[in-house]
């Protein structure tokens, strides 16, 4: 059910998929070890043989499941740790609805034994405006045009600023949106929470939801600082921390209709410096390797979880997945 990747498309090229343009774009630091699933046609890493091992755990979510620029992802460790076979069905820049519409991917995670699933960024979603596909890249329905999510909403923000009068300067910005902003708002959190409870409705195995960030689910973050309202000065602003747009009242319903619920909340060893796998030389990145969109080189990454905070996942998660398939086993 699984092939092994090309070699030649290890390191080289500007490949369109998301784990192919990781590996090209991080070759020097990690090799990530892909594998293409026949059904789906989709590229994950390090997949087992689904058709000849059972008792397995399906990891779903995104990059931070994934494990972006990560020698050991979490999926690994919980793996080792169990000493059980995981899937990694992570996918860069996926929401719930990119699996959601994929039957192929859901048949692997029927077929094991229990699925962890991350709470995934709600910028993923489609809404009035923006077509998504389960993806962060969104395309504008007015246009056809592709564009980021960052800039999709900064435009949004742009074409409709506040309409108050200048006394309230910035707080006018930073607390209040035209109905037109944050009606798209609302509804983008609405599609995020029924895609969400659908996919969990779809998994037939017992459903470990993982809240895996560097905030909690009831504060918005960036490098600038943490806030606990929905702001809207600017599309950091709005969309927020990872997993972007999600907060308590739209993770509630999630975490009831799962069977168990880990909270990982941690920033140790971000931002890690990245080292060239053979000689740990320091190495620098384009993150617009892939994505002309994505604008910014580094050798130092902030934003994908560190090793450490892939530790810290893993220890977390140990217990709970122990727990859990042991009630199974009964």
């Amino acid at each position: 059910m699984f092939d092994d990747v090309p070699r030649e498309a290890r390191g080289g090229g500007r490949l369109a998929l998301p784990p192919l343009g990781y590996q090209a774009r991080d070759a020097r630091v990690v090799d990530y070890d892909l594998v293409r699933h026949g059904p789906s046609g989709l590229w994950f890493r390090g997949a087992v043989n689904t058709s000849e091992r059972s008792g397995y755990v399906a990891c779903v979510g995104a990059a931070q499941t994934f494990g972006c620029l990560c020698e050991r992802p979490w999926p690994n460790m919980v793996g080792e740790d169990l000493d059980r076979p995981v899937v990694n069905l992570g996918y860069g820049g996926a929401g719930p609805r990119f699996f959601l519409e994929r039957p192929a991917l859901l048949d692997v995670m029927n077929a094991g034994a229990l699925v962890v699933l991350q709470v995934m960024s709600g910028r993923s979603e489609s809404n009035q405006l923006f077509e998504a596909g389960g993806l962060e890249q969104v395309t504008r329905r007015s246009d056809g045009r592709v564009l980021s999510a960052d800039d999709a909403y900064t435009e949004l923000l742009r074409g409709h600023p506040p309409r108050l009068p200048p006394p309230l300067g910035r707080l006018g910005r930073v607390a209040f949106a035209p109905a037109e902003v944050t009606s798209i708002v609302a509804e983008t959190k609405r599609a995020w929470m029924a895609s969400m409870i659908a996919l969990i409705e779809a998994i037939r195995v017992p459903v470990v939801l993982l809240w895996f960030a560097k905030r909690r689910p009831w504060v918005q973050a960036t490098q600038k600082g943490m806030w606990t309202w929905q702001r809207y000065d600017g599309a950091g602003a709005l969309l927020g921390g990872f997993p972007h747009l999600i907060g308590p009242r739209e993770l509630g319903p999630i975490r009831r209709a799962a069977d168990a619920y880990v909270e990982v909340v941690t920033a140790r060893g971000s931002p890690h410096p990245l080292r060239d796998k053979s000689d740990g030389t320091p190495v620098t990145i384009d993150y617009g390797h892939n994505r002309p969109d994505l604008v910014g080189q580094t050798s130092e990454d902030a934003y994908y979880p560190s090793p450490q905070m892939h530790e810290d996942a893993a220890r977390a998660l140990r217990p709970v997945l122990a727990d859990v398939l042991a009630e199974g086993a009964t």
